[in-house]
C-alpha cells in the first residue's frame, strides 16, 4: 500500500533522491540536479513521513484471541495440535450446518436477516484490519465514517427492494410513499453527508493515507453489500437459487479440505431434482398484504416440471434407453456447480492473497478452527454475483405479480388507460370476444 519513490540513486541527507548527472555537465556546477533535489525535498516534506515507511514498518495487527470452549479444550486435550483443530473444525462445520437448516425451515425472511447478519459481520472484520494497521496513525472518523457509509449504502439497496417488492405494502403507508419516492435523493444526500465529512476531517501530512482509507472502506462495501443485496435478489427468485449455489462452493470446499473420498461422489445434481419438487423451494418469494407475510406458493414453471429429453446416440447404446427425464433446472446446476468448483475459489484465493499482504492468518477468531466469517464467505460472494448475472441473463422473464404491484400504485386514470389498452390487444388476438354495441 505505501510507495518508494526510486529515482536513479541513492538518497542524499536530505531523504530526496537525486538523478544521476547527466552526460556532459560538469560535477561541481549541478546548480539543476541540486534544483531538482530541492523540489523533491519540498514534495517529501509535504507529504510527511508516510513515503518514508518500508512495508516492514507497518504495525504488525495482534494474534487472534483463541475462542475454542472450555469444554471441547478439556475433551481434546489428549491430543496433538492437529488433530485438535481437525475435530474442533468438524464439530464447528456440521453445527454451523445444523443452525442453517433450522434457519431455512423458518422461512425466506429469517434467510435474509442471516444474510444482512454476515455481511455487516464481514464488513466489520475487513474495516478492523485497516484499523488495527493504521491505529497509529490516529486517523480522526476513520471507523465512524466507516460505519456511516455502510448503513447509507444498505439504505439505499434495501429502500430498493422494499420499493420493487412491497409496492402493495407501501401503497397502504403515507410516510412510506414519501420515503419511497424520494428514495434516491435521500440516499445521495446521505452519502453526501458523510462525503463532506470525510473531506472536514483530512489532517496535513495523512492526505494521501485517509485517501487510501476512504478507498479501502468503498472497496470493502462493494465486496460486502453490494453481494450480499445481489443475495437477497437471488432469494426472491426462488429458495432453490439461493441453496444451490450456496451447497455448490460449501460441498467444494468440504471436499477440498477433509472429505474428498467420500463427498466427491455426491453428485450435486441429485439434490437439484430433490428439490425441485417442492414449491418451498422453486417459488418465487413474495409479500401478501392481506395476510402480512412472505409465501412461497404457486404454479412451478416449466424449469420445475420434469421434461424428456432424447440421449445421442452412443449414450442411447451404453445406457439402453431412448429418453432420460429431467428438470430443466438440474441442467443449469450443472453450470452452477462448474463454477462454484473451477472459478468459485478464486475469491478464496483472492482473500488469501489479502491476509498474506498484512501477515495474518484469519480476518478474525469468530468461529474457532475456521477464523472469521469473510474466511468462510470469501467464495460466496464471487458465486452470489454470476447466479444473479446468469438468472437475468438466462432464467428471468416477465413477472406477472411485480408488474401487478406496479400498476396497483399507479393512479386510476392511468391503471384505465392501461386496461382499455390491453382488452383491445387482447381483442385483436382472438383472446377476447369484442363487445356488441346495443
Amino acid at each position: 500500500m505505501l510507495e518508494l519513490r526510486h529515482r536513479g540513486s541513492c538518497p542524499g541527507p536530505g531523504g530526496a533522491v537525486a538523478p544521476p548527472p547527466r552526460e556532459g555537465e560538469a560535477a561541481g556546477g549541478d546548480h539543476e540536479t541540486e534544483s531538482t533535489s530541492d523540489k523533491e525535498t519540498d514534495i517529501d516534506d509535504r507529504f510527511g513521513d508516510l513515503d518514508s515507511r518500508a512495508d516492514s514498518d507497518i504495525p504488525e495487527i495482534p494474534p487472534s484471541l483463541d475462542r475454542t470452549p472450555e469444554i471441547l479444550k478439556k475433551a481434546l486435550s489428549g491430543l496433538s495440535s492437529r488433530w485438535k483443530n481437525w475435530w474442533i473444525r468438524g464439530i464447528l462445520t456440521l453445527t454451523m450446518i445444523s443452525m442453517f437448516f433450522l434457519i431455512i425451515y423458518m422461512g425466506s425472511f429469517m434467510l435474509m436477516l442471516l444474510v444482512l447478519g454476515i455481511q455487516v459481520k464481514c464488513f466489520h472484520e475487513i474495516i478492523t484490519i485497516g484499523y488495527r494497521v493504521y491505529h497509529s496513525y490516529d486517523l480522526p472518523w476513520f471507523r465512524t465514517l466507516s460505519w456511516y457509509f455502510l448503513l447509507c449504502v444498505n439504505y439505499f439497496f434495501y429502500g430498493e427492494t422494499v420499493a420493487d417488492y412491497f409496492a402493495t405494502f407501501v401503497q397502504r403507508e403515507e410516510q412510506l410513499q414519501f420515503l419511497i419516492r424520494y428514495h434516491r435523493f435521500i440516499s445521495f444526500a446521505l452519502y453526501l453527508a458523510g462525503f463532506c465529512m470525510f473531506v472536514l476531517s483530512l489532517v496535513k501530512k495523512h492526505y494521501r493515507l485517509q485517501f487510501y482509507m476512504f478507498a479501502w472502506t468503498h472497496v470493502t462495501l462493494l465486496i460486502t453489500v453490494t453481494q450480499s443485496h445481489l443475495v437477497i435478489q437471488n432469494l426472491f427468485e426462488g429458495m432453490i437459487w439461493f441453496l444451490v449455489p450456496i451447497s455448490s462452493v460449501i460441498c467444494n470446499d468440504i471436499t477440498a479440505y477433509l472429505f474428498g473420498f467420500f463427498f466427491g461422489r455426491t453428485p450435486l445434481i441429485k439434490a437439484a431434482y430433490v428439490l425441485s419438487k417442492y414449491q418451498y423451494f422453486v417459488c418465487p418469494v413474495e409479500y401478501r398484504s392481506d395476510i402480512n407475510s412472505f409465501v412461497t406458493e404457486c404454479e412451478p414453471t416449466e424449469l420445475f416440471q420434469l421434461q424428456s429429453y432424447s440421449l445421442p446416440p452412443f449414450l442411447q447404446a451404453v445406457l439402453r434407453q431412448e429418453t432420460v427425464s429431467l428438470y430443466p433446472f438440474q441442467i443449469h446446476s450443472i453450470a452452477l456447480s462448474t463454477f462454484a468448483s473451477l472459478i468459485g475459489p478464486f475469491g478464496g484465493f483472492f482473500a488469501s492473497g489479502f491476509k498474506r499482504a498484512f501477515k495474518i492468518k484469519d480476518f478474525a477468531n469468530t468461529i474457532p478452527g475456521h477464523g472469521g466469517i469473510m474466511d468462510r464467505f470469501d467464495c460466496q460472494y464471487l458465486m452470489a454475483t454470476f447466479v444473479h448475472v446468469y438468472i437475468t441473463s438466462f432464467i428471468r422473464g416477465p413477472n406477472p405479480s411485480k408488474v401487478l404491484q406496479q400498476l396497483l400504485v399507479l393512479q386510476p386514470e392511468q391503471q384505465l388507460n392501461i386496461y382499455k389498452t390491453l382488452k383491445t390487444h387482447l381483442i385483436e388476438k382472438g383472446i377476447l370476444q369484442p363487445t356488441l354495441k346495443v
